[in-house]
C-alpha cells in the first residue's frame, strides 16, 4: 500500500525558514516523480515543487522560485522542501503526491507531476 506522510509543518514569522519532509512507502520506482502541492483556503491546490527521482530534474513554481529548494534522499525514500525567506502568502496547508511512472520526456524536461498517490498535508503559516 503506498502511503505518503508529510511532516515539518509549522507557524514562522514572515522571512523565516521551514523544512518539509515527505517519507514514500509501499512501492518500488527509480522514476517517480514526488511533488509539493499546497492549498489555501479559498483557493485552488497548486503544485510548488517538483523533482524526479530518476535523474533529480527539478520544477519550481514562479511564485517560489529562489526561494524553495526540493530535493531526495532516495536511500530512505525522503523528499524535502526547504522553503526560506517565507511570505504571508505561502500559508497553506501542503501536500505531498507522487507519480509512479511519468511519461519519460517529464523527467527529461523538469515538469510538474500528476499525482497518483497523496499524503495528508501539513500546515504551513506564516505570520507579518
Amino acid at each position: 500500500q503506498v502511503r505518503l506522510v508529510e511532516s515539518g509543518g509549522g507557524s514562522v514569522q514572515a522571512g523565516g525558514s521551514l523544512r518539509l519532509s515527505c517519507g514514500a512507502s509501499g512501492y518500488t520506482s527509480s522514476s517517480d516523480c514526488i511533488g509539493w502541492f499546497r492549498q489555501a483556503p479559498g483557493k485552488l491546490r497548486e503544485e510548488v515543487a517538483s523533482i524526479y527521482s530518476g535523474g533529480g530534474v527539478t520544477w519550481y513554481a514562479d511564485s517560489v522560485k529562489g526561494r524553495f529548494t526540493i530535493s531526495q534522499d532516495n536511500a530512505n525514500h525522503t523528499v524535502y522542501l526547504q522553503m526560506n525567506t517565507l511570505k504571508p502568502e505561502d500559508t497553506a496547508m501542503y501536500y505531498c503526491a507522487a507519480e509512479l511512472h511519468p511519461p519519460q520526456q517529464n523527467a527529461l524536461y523538469g515538469v510538474g507531476c500528476a499525482p497518483d498517490y497523496w499524503g495528508q498535508g501539513t500546515q504551513v503559516t506564516v505570520s507579518s
